[in-house]
This record gives C-alpha cells, sequence and structure tokens, in this order.
C-alpha cells in the first residue's frame, strides 16, 4: 500500500478507507483526481484515472524512485506494478504477466506504454548492444501496431481497435531477449493507416497515383468526417522509420504502402449495369489496381465483375450482380487489411522471437506479459464488433474476479490464517451464455450461418429467442412485448456485468461468414510481388480443389479469448484497471455517473471488500520492522529476540494492537485501517525525534570530521613547511659554501627561491651577506683607499638618482691642485707653500679637497678662484695673486651643501651667516670629468667620521 502520502490527497489505498461503501470510494476517487493524483491502490491492484492531460511523472527520475522498491513504498503509480511484476518474475523465476483493462477511452494504451516504456528503462544494466537492440524493438513495435490497429472513434480519438497481448522474455539475469505478440483485430477498416498514408512524401504519394485530399477516398470518410489521427507527415516518418528499426525491409515496406493505397482505390470504385451486363464505370481505377497489386489488369477486372463457379467437372464464369460486387469489393478491402496487419505482426513476432537460447546452458526463459485489449463499449448502436468486444471484457473480468480470489484464498492457506467468505458477483453465466456449446450466442450464430439458402440476420435473432427464452441476461422485443426500447426482429439485450446493453443483428450474419471469394484470394497469390504472394498462400489452390469449410470470425474469436484467459491465468498476474472521467477530455470534469457506473461494472468495491474481508495489510516481517520497529524499545534500532516473528509480536503488544492482528508463517496481517493509521502516527512522531537525534549525531559527526581534516591539514601544513624552510636552507647552505674561495665571492650565484614563510629572512640573509661581501673586499685596503672607498659610498646614498656621472669609476685625488698637478701646473708650486703656511698656522690634519673653481660675485661678474677644503676650515684663494687666501671658513659653520642635477658642476656651501659661499668647479682635465661626486662624498664621509 501507499505510505508516503499525505492524507491530504485522501487515501492512496481504497482498502484504508474508514468504511467500505460506494459513496466514500467515490469521494476518495474523485477527490484524487482534483488533486492530480491519478492512481490508487485496492492493494495491489492499480486504478487509474484518465487525466486527459500530459503529467511529468514518468521521466528518468521517477524511474529511479520506483526502481527495486516495494509496491507500499512509494505513492501509487504504473511502475510500482510494473516494477513488482519484475520483482516477482526475477525472483521468484516465475511468469507473470499485467492485465490492463477498462472501458474505450479509459487510457489503456497509454498505460500499457509507460509499463513498456519503465521495463525498458530497469532493464540491461551492462549496456549489452544485443539487449539494447531487442528493447528498442519492442517499443518500436507498439508504434507501427498502433498506427495501423488504432483509429478516431465518437469517444476516442486513439481508439484500439485490436487486442494486443505482448510477452516480454528475459534471460536468468533479467534482461529482455525477445518477445511475442499475439493480436485480436476485429474492424478490418484501418482508418487510421490509411489516412496516415497521405502524410508520406509527394513522390510516393505520385507513385501511388494518390491524392493528399481526404475527402477524395470513401473508406475514410463517413458523412465527410474522417476517421483518423493519424494525418501528417511526422506520424508517417515516425511509423515509417520504426519499421525500419524493427527490421522490415524496403520492399516490405513499399508493398504496405501499396496494399494501403489499394484499399483506398478500392473504395472508390464503383458499379453499374448496361443491360444485363454488371460493369466498373471508373475503369482507370482497376489499372491503378493491377499496377500496385503487380497484376494484370484484365485479371483484377474480372475477379471484381465474376466469380469462378466449379460444377462437378465444369468450371463457369457467374457474373455478379452490382449489389454483389459491391460486396465482393468491400470483402476484399478489408480482408487485404486484416491479412496486411496479421503480416506485419507476424513479421515482428519473426524478428523479436528469441533464438537460439537453451535453457540448459542459458538458464531458465522467463516471462512478462502485458495486455491492452479493447475496453467494455455501448454504443448508440452496437453491432457484432461490440458483442465481441463486450464478450471479452466479460472473460477478463471473470478472470479478475477468480484470480483475486484465487490469489488472497492461497495467501491465507500459505500464511496459515483462517478465510472468511465473501460474496461478490459471479458473471460465469454471462460468460456461458455467450460461448456454451450448443445453446451459446456463437453457436446459434454459427448454426445460422451454415443454414441452405438465404440467411438472414432476422433468422439468427429467431434462433437467438428460441434457446435462450429463459435465460435471466437476454431479452428482445419479442420475449418483452411491451419493452418499446427495443426494436421487432432487429434488437436484442444483453444484462452485462457492466450494465445492459442493447444490439443489433444487423451485420452479424456477414461479419461472422467473413465471406471472401476464392478468385480474390488467386489473384493476389498470382501477384508477381512475393510479399504480396505470400499473404495469400490458399490462394494456390485450383478452383475445384475441395476445401475445408472455415472458421467462423464468432469461432475464432471465441477460441482466440479461451486461449488467452488461460495463458493468463497460468501466470502471476498484476491489474491496472482503468476509468475513463468524462466524455468530454476534459482534464478537470469528474462525472459521478459516469465513473460511479465504470467502478460498478468493474467490481472495484467488490475488490477491496475481499481485500479488507480477511486483512486490510499484510507484510513481511523484516519488511514490517523495518518501517515500525523505531516505535517500541525492544525493537529499536535492532532486536536481540530469536526471531523477527517474535519481535513484530513484541512491538504491536506493547502498541496494544495484539488483538487486531494475526501472525503468518512469513508475513503479519493488520485486520482494520484503524491499527495501520495508528502506527504510521506512531512512527511520524518518532521519526521526527529520530530525525533530531541524526541531525545531532551528524552534525557533531561532521564537526569531528571537519576538526580532523583541520588537523591534519595543520600537521601537514607544519610538516611541510619545516621540509621548506630546512630545503631552502640547505640549498643556500649548498650554493655558498664556497664562496670565500671563489674570484668574485659568489656574487655570481644564483639565489634560490624562498617559500613564502622565509621573504623576510632571505632579505635579511641577502643583507648579511652583502655586508660580508662588502667587508670582504675592503679589509685588504690601506687607510687611504678605505677613505675613498668611504666617501665613494657617501657620495652615492647622497645622490643617487639625483645627477648622472658621480665619478664613481676613477680614482679620487682629493687635493687635485697639487697631487697631479694637471689643472695647473705652473702654479702647483706656489700653493703647496700656500698650503704649508696654513696647515702650520691652523693646525689642520690633512687636506680634504682642492680644485680651481668659477665664482659669481655680487655684481654678477665672473672671476677665478680656487677652494682649498681641509679638516678644519674651507679656504677661498686667489689663484692669480699665488692662491693668497681671500676667505677663510671654519668647518663647522658649513651647515649644508647644495648641487645642481645638471652638467654645470655648480656648488653652494650653506653657513651659519647665511653668508653662502657659489662656485663652479673648472680647470678639470680631461674637461668632461666630473667632481661634484668627489666634492659631496669626501666632505660627508669626513663629517661621519667626526660624528
Amino acid at each position: 500500500m501507499a505510505e508516503h502520502e499525505s492524507l491530504e490527497f485522501g487515501k492512496a489505498d481504497f482498502v484504508l478507507l474508514d468504511n467500505v461503501s460506494l459513496e466514500e470510494f467515490m469521494a476518495n476517487l474523485k477527490h484524487r483526481f482534483e488533486k492530480g493524483r491519478i492512481y490508487t491502490y485496492i492493494g495491489e491492484v492499480v486504478v487509474s484515472v484518465n487525466p486527459y492531460r500530459a503529467m511529468n511523472i514518468y521521466g528518468r527520475d521517477t524511474i529511479e524512485q520506483y526502481k527495486g522498491r516495494e509496491l507500499y513504498e512509494r505513492p501509487p503509480h504504473l511502475f510500482a506494478i510494473a516494477d513488482a511484476a519484475y520483482k516477482a518474475m526475477k525472483r521468484r523465476n516465475k511468469d507473470t504477466c499485467i492485465v490492463i483493462s477498462g472501458e474505450s477511452g479509459a487510457g489503456k494504451t497509454e498505460a500499457s506504454k509507460y509499463i513498456m516504456q519503465y521495463i525498458a528503462a530497469i532493464t540491461n544494466p551492462n549496456q549489452r548492444a544485443e539487449v539494447e537492440r531487442v528493447k528498442n524493438m519492442l517499443l518500436k513495435s507498439n508504434c507501427v501496431l498502433e498506427a495501423f490497429g488504432n483509429a478516431k472513434t465518437n469517444r476516442n480519438d486513439n481508439s484500439s481497435r485490436f487486442g494486443k497481448y505482448m510477452d516480454i522474455n528475459f534471460d536468468f539475469k533479467g534482461d529482455p531477449i525477445g518477445g511475442h505478440i499475439n493480436n485480436y483485430l476485429l474492424e478490418k477498416v484501418g482508418g487510421a493507416q490509411l489516412m496516415g498514408i497521405l502524410g508520406g512524401p509527394e513522390s510516393l504519394l505520385r507513385s501511388l497515383h494518390i491524392q493528399k485530399d481526404p475527402t477524395v477516398y470513401n473508406y475514410i470518410k463517413v458523412g465527410g468526417h474522417i476517421k483518423s489521427c493519424i494525418n501528417d507527415g511526422a506520424d508517417f516518418k515516425a511509423v515509417a522509420d520504426a519499421m525500419k528499426v524493427i527490421g522490415f525491409t524496403g520492399d516490405e515496406i513499399q508493398t504496405v504502402y501499396k496494399i494501403l493505397a489499394t484499399i483506398l482505390h478500392l473504395g472508390n470504385l464503383t458499379f453499374g449495369v448496361d443491360g444485363d451486363i454488371t460493369l466498373i464505370e471508373n475503369s482507370k481505377v482497376v489499372s491503378v489496381i493491377g499496377d500496385l497489386l503487380s497484376t494484370k489488369e484484365d485479371n483484377v477486372e474480372k475477379a471484381l465483375l465474376y466469380r469462378t463457379v466449379a460444377t462437378g467437372r465444369d468450371v463457369i464464369d457467374k457474373q455478379h450482380t452490382v449489389q454483389e460486387a459491391s460486396y465482393g469489393r468491400d470483402a476484399l478491402a478489408k480482408a487485404m487489411y486484416e491479412r496486411l496487419f496479421c503480416w506485419i505482426v507476424g513479421r515482428i513476432n519473426d524478428i523479436i522471437e528469441v533464438k537460439n537460447y537453451d535453457a540448459r546452458v542459458h538458464g531458465k526463459n522467463t516471462v512478462i506479459g502485458v495486455l491492452d485489449i479493447y475496453g467494455f463499449e455501448i454504443f448508440q448502436n452496437n453491432s457484432f464488433e461490440q458483442f465481441c468486444i463486450n464478450y471479452c471484457n466479460e472473460k477478463l473480468q471473470q478472470l479478475f474476479i477468480q484470480l483475486v480470489l484465487k490469489q488472497e484464498q492461497e495467501e491465507y492457506q500459505r500464511e496459515g490464517i483462517p478465510w472468511k467468505h465473501i460474496d461478490y458477483f459471479n458473471n460465469q453465466i454471462i460468460v456461458d451464455l455467450v460461448e456454451q456449446q450448443h445453446k451459446g450466442i456463437f453457436s446459434v450464430l454459427d448454426e445460422a450461418c451454415m443454414n441452405v439458402g438465404k440467411v438472414t440476420d432476422e433468422v439468427f435473432l429467431q434462433g437467438l429467442n428460441g434457446k435462450l427464452a429463459k435465460h435471466a441476461h437476454y431479452t428482445s422485443r419479442k420475449l418483452s412485448p411491451t419493452d418499446k426500447s427495443l426494436e421487432f426482429d432487429r434488437d436484442f439485450r444483453i444484462k452485462h456485468y457492466a450494465g445492459d446493453v442493447v444490439y443489433s443483428v444487423v451485420g452479424f450474419i456477414d461479419k461472422n461468414k467473413d465471406t471472401l471469394f476464392q478468385d480474390f484470394k488467386r489473384l493476389l497469390y498470382n501477384s508477381s510481388n512475393p510479399v504480396l504472394k505470400g499473404m495469400w498462400p490458399e490462394g494456390k489452390l485450383s478452383i475445384t480443389e475441395v476445401t475445408k469449410r472455415p472458421l467462423t470470425a464468432a469461432t475464432l474469436f471465441k477460441n482466440s479469448m479461451i486461449s488467452l484467459v488461460e495463458n493468463l491465468a497460468c501466470k502471476e498476474p498484476y491489474y491496472v484497471r482503468c476509468i475513463k472521467p468524462n466524455d468530454v477530455k476534459s482534464p478537470l470534469l469528474f462525472e459521478q455517473e459516469r465513473c460511479r457506473h465504470q467502478v460498478e461494472y468493474l467490481g472495484l468495491l467488490e475488490n477491496v471488500r475481499v481485500r479488507r474481508a480477511g486483512f486490510a495489510y499484510r507484510q513481511t516481517y523484516p519488511r514490517f520492522l523495518q518501517r515500525y520497529k523505531m516505535i517500541s524499545e525492544f525493537t529499536w534500532p535492532n532486536h536481540d529476540l530469536p526471531s523477527d516473528k517474535d519481535a513484530v509480536r513484541r512491538l504491536l503488544q506493547g502498541c496494544g494492537f495484539d488483538h487486531d492482528v494475526a501472525y503468518g508463517k512469513t508475513k503479519v496481517f493488520i485486520r482494520t485501517p484503524r491499527t495501520l493509521f495508528s502506527l504510521e502516527e506512531q512512527r511520524a512522531e518518532m521519526v521526527q525525534r529520530i530525525v533530531l537525534f541524526l541531525q545531532k549525531v551528524w552534525r557533531g559527526t561532521i564537526a569531528r570530521m571537519r576538526y580532523r581534516r583541520m588537523r591534519a591539514a595543520l600537521v601537514i601544513l607544519r610538516a611541510y613547511r619545516r621540509y621548506k624552510v630546512k630545503s631552502y636552507i640547505r640549498e643556500v647552505n649548498r650554493r655558498f659554501k664556497n664562496v670565500g674561495s671563489m674570484k668574485d665571492y659568489g656574487r655570481h650565484v644564483k639565489w634560490p627561491t624562498p617559500p613564502k614563510v622565509l621573504r623576510k629572512f632571505e632579505e635579511a640573509l641577502r643583507s648579511i651577506y652583502n655586508r660580508w661581501w662588502a667587508w670582504t673586499l675592503i679589509k685588504g685596503l690601506s687607510p687611504e683607499e678605505a677613505l675613498q672607498v668611504r666617501a665613494k659610498v657617501a657620495s652615492l646614498e647622497a645622490l643617487k638618482g639625483q645627477r648622472a656621472d658621480l665619478g664613481l669609476q676613477r680614482a679620487w685625488e682629493g687635493n687635485y691642485l697639487v697631487s697631479s698637478k694637471r689643472d695647473s701646473p705652473e702654479t702647483a708650486s706656489s700653493f703647496t707653500l700656500v698650503s704649508s703656511e696654513l696647515q702650520r698656522k691652523d693646525k689642520f690634519m690633512r687636506v680634504l679637497f682642492s680644485c680651481n673653481v668659477r665664482k659669481i660675485n655680487r655684481f654678477h661678474k665672473a672671476e677665478d678662484r680656487a677652494v682649498l677644503i681641509t679638516d678644519r676650515h674651507l679656504y677661498k684663494m686667489d689663484p692669480l695673486k699665488q692662491y693668497k687666501p681671500m676667505k677663510s671658513i671654519p668647518l663647522y659653520n658649513v651647515t649644508g651643501v647644495s648641487v645642481s642635477p645638471g652638467k654645470d658642476q655648480l656648488v653652494v656651501f650653506h653657513t651659519k651667516d647665511s653668508r653662502d659661499l657659489v662656485v663652479c668647479l673648472q680647470g678639470m682635465v680631461p674637461s668632461t670629468e666630473s667632481r661634484i661626486g668627489e666634492l659631496v662624498g669626501t666632505l660627508l664621509s669626513h663629517f661621519k667620521s667626526g660624528i
């Protein structure tokens, strides 16, 4: 049962109704339909209401929800029944079948498609190519059979005018390996595909001499209304592609088109009279038919106008009357369509049947059968076809009642539970009324057809009145003279399980005889088209050969129904009971009386009562525990009792339900739905607490997992950092290990890339190395060289980026007026005397810098001068007067030095008394030599060392 749906949608299983009554049943059915829940269970039977709209409940996600689940674990659905049938077949190695029943327009064909779709989706997990091919052919066969066997009626746009039973064969792994189709064709007018051929391409239609206008053809219009639903190119292409996928050859498909076109042309043949001679009025059509049938035009004309009769040893041609010719034409069209349909089914069976399967090698071959057959019909005018359809439904309903009761009883016996008898409507009496030997309606019909002389439908009705006058379920106007709803000599009424149906006997005799002149069979057998020839093997018989009287349509149909029921009875059945909610195909309208009638004749209420007569719910002990064990402390989370049965007993005793249950060998049986609802309520309450507990445990688990991951990551990170640090230090040590003995003391050595964490350490390390490298370079210098280096460093620090040339690449001589005598060699001796005198006088230790300069005085007049800078004073001298000192500035009064950024070598000495000295160095040899850097560096180095 379906337990995972809110009560907002009503009861998902009719067995769980509080009171079993038709009113409550209908109220629940209507409520679920209005809420968009089109499926409801009766135990293991699915009640399906046609929604008349597309519903998003058949996709891959939905298939996964039902795959491998038990019937009660998900909301009611066709997929649940399909999965139950598949599991039963696979687990117990037993043949199963799914019987889909209901009236025309209730959605049986769509249900069979979805069941096939589900079975195809859940099989072949290993994607074997051969299994995929078989699955594809089984699905495509549906498309082809629908195209040729469905038609538009006033009750259904896509009504099945044939019955289809498909066996799907599975190997021991549960994968489909083939199948077989049995068809039960009734109406032999192929409106659907006759119309469908008009959707073919222009080139095909031209070759078939067909026009696109459907109103041109008599067989596919009735009073201007087209009897079809396949009427465009897309549908035509879908059917053609499906036939190719299944395995029909190009020649076979072309023959199908030719036969359909021939039937259309036959419908337009008209006959007239010229004196005593019957002739064809539109003889051009005969030529077209001859071309399509690959036979001579003369032979076609002769078969239509004459009948060859053997009288003893003589053979004569008997001319038809107009009526006989018209009858023969229509009989030929119907027979051709029937043979075509049966040939298509046979061809599909040849292709999809299981081949080369040896049970000793491959394991047992099991079967799932799917039955999709015409539904019960009550029309304004009910003829032979409706009578056969309704008889078929009587047989299936009887099988349903027998098997449901049989299954229920067998389960109780198997489990050791007492069975309580329940009354139900037994329609075996109606089945006997139709098929009983010598007394049934089919027997009376066959007897009437075998009478010599002219046999009419009225004679058949008289035979019925004679043999069935006292039958409680049969009546006619003759037997009920006051019943004006019946016509004399035309109508009889059967009291079916689905209600009273009035049948008109008009056409019963002709349809039962199903006479087709032998001339047509020989005509088609002698066709040069091998496919067409193969459809008419009896045409090879000579006219003089005596053949047995063929079985009538009624007998053939009865035999096929008996065979079908026997086939179904030996399988484990599952049922889908389809209901049509209204006659206007509305997705919103639920016609109460219309649906009530179907519920009654389908015996659904009796089904509920049968299910409820003993126990409303049953489940195996492990499954029951799996769902309800949280209710009892003795079973949660696991029990320690001897068996699951003991655990279930302890659980139910603890809940106080022991009086309402019975314990079978493998299952627990619960009598009333109220007990189940109470269990569900307790379970729902406990589930909330369990969910909270599980959430708490899970959150704690997630937190611990996250902590462990973070801790592990931190340990790994630390270890990795240590590894990277050690690796870096080892690499630095390896590269710089012998730099002391290198010529450039390791200046060319490339530093390894440090890890991010050691970038600052690398900067410090580089600084240490640079200082070592510098110390290594300068430790061997003389005091004078060391002073010069310090001066150059000071100059670089002060002027780097400010001036282009600092003179760092040359030796700094300092006292240029004496040391090299290159600035003024002629006056060098004079400067030397003056310098010595000043040293004696001012007691300075050494000369820092001397150089010729040009000075701009306050009158903006340029004059040549010289500058002498010692460690105590700055002297301005006149070179023209033997370097006579003109001004002396104590060095401590100099507050700063400014230089220009250009090439002019301008220097400003700032003093405390703001009497700055502005000079421009000159007289350099070479003339491009710059001494600004030397002057600044020397002064800075002196002042830094003094500090």
